[in-house]
Formats: structure tokens, sequence, C-alpha cells
């Protein structure tokens, strides 16, 4: 949970990078706790739980998007593959899980020293 947390901490930097295991982990629990909220939302009949939690996380979710591509030495511009389904998104799921570069890069410092 701390990477979680870590996340959410530094929900609008979008300066530096983050490491695959933040990102990974972050990613792992936001889609638990959205689960856990949709069907809360099926349960009681409302549709608005995990709408909300989807709202708010958005900004920390595409800040941390950012920080990871910063990480593989890409920049944010990259993100605009969300924009053509499936092809996109499976690039930038490619991106999302290589290692990152393994010293200082114009994003800056290697961000396994700081975890």
């Amino acid at each position: 949970m701390d990477w979680y947390f870590k996340v959410l901490s530094n929900y609008a930097t979008f300066s530096g990078r983050a490491h695959r295991r933040e990102f990974w982990m972050f990613t792992l629990v936001n889609l638990i706790l959205f689960g856990v909220l949709h069907v809360v939302d099926r349960i009681i009949g409302w549709h608005t739980l995990s709408l909300l939690y989807e709202l708010l996380v958005l900004v920390p979710s595409l800040a941390v998007q950012v920080r990871r591509l910063h990480d593989t030495d890409r920049s944010w511009r990259w993100l605009l593959l969300l924009l053509f389904p499936v092809i996109g998104w499976l690039a930038l799921l490619a991106f999302y899980s290589q290692q990152g570069t393994p010293q200082e890069n114009r994003f800056g410092p290697e961000p396994k020293l700081f975890a």
C-alpha cells in the first residue's frame, strides 16, 4: 500500500521518473479498489462510487503514467497512444513493462536510488 500512497501523495507531479514497481503496484491497488467499489455499486443499485473514485484518481494515474514513460526515456506525448484502441494500448503496456534507463536520463536520476 505504500506505493499506492506514494503515487497519491505526488498526485500532480508530472516531472521525474517512476520505478516499475511504483507504477504496477499503484495500478494493481487501483484496479482492486475500483472492482470492489463497482461490486458495491451493483449491490446497492448506485453507479456513482466507482465513477467518483475513478475521477478522483484520474490525475494521479496520468501523473504516474507520465513518470513511468520518463523512466524509459520517453516524453508524455507517448500517452497519445491511448487514443488508438488496442494497438496503442499494447504499445504503452510494453513501454510500462520495460526496465527504466539504469542511469540518469533527461528526466532525472534513477528512481531506484530513492525507493
